[in-house]
């Protein structure tokens, strides 16, 4: 990690919701989720959490490192339809070795949609692919 990671860092992002993001489309082979409402799915809103937190970290890590998700303790507030912007703004709020704490603000074009926490690990990109080599080869 470079020294410019430093708790305060912000970053926003902001993403049209498509008909493809919505409850519907999130396991399609799940029956009790194609009679749900076509709304933002709360997966897909964490996906997006964890996206924001990935383009706020990416610029001060070193290269061969990236981050995975360890947390997330976020709310689902208000219901967005596709066709909004749903805009997430994140600020660092610890840095713990490699360990880093983010909070979280969504907010629709009307509402505030989601708010919480969500903690990452930088990690070294080989290094973890090659654990993950080993734990898919023990799995056949």
């Amino acid at each position: 990690m470079k020294d410019s990671l430093r708790p305060g860092l912000r970053h926003s992002f902001a993403y049209r919701v498509t008909p493809d993001k919505t409850v519907p489309a999130l396991y399609r082979e799940a029956p009790e989720f194609q009679t749900m409402p076509a709304v933002f799915a709360t997966g897909f809103l964490v996906g997006l959490v964890e996206w924001t937190c990935i383009q706020a970290l990416t610029p001060h890590l070193e290269p061969g490192e990236q981050s995975v998700g360890s947390r997330v303790d976020l709310s689902h507030e208000a219901p967005t339809p596709p066709g909004m912007t749903v805009t997430v703004e994140v600020a660092l709020r610890e840095l713990d070795g490699r360990r880093v704490v983010f909070d979280v603000e969504a907010r629709d074009d009307a509402d505030l949609v989601c708010r919480g926490r969500h903690e990452r690990f930088v990690i070294d990109a080989a290094r973890f692919g090659a654990r993950l080599a080993k734990k898919a080869g023990g799995a056949q």
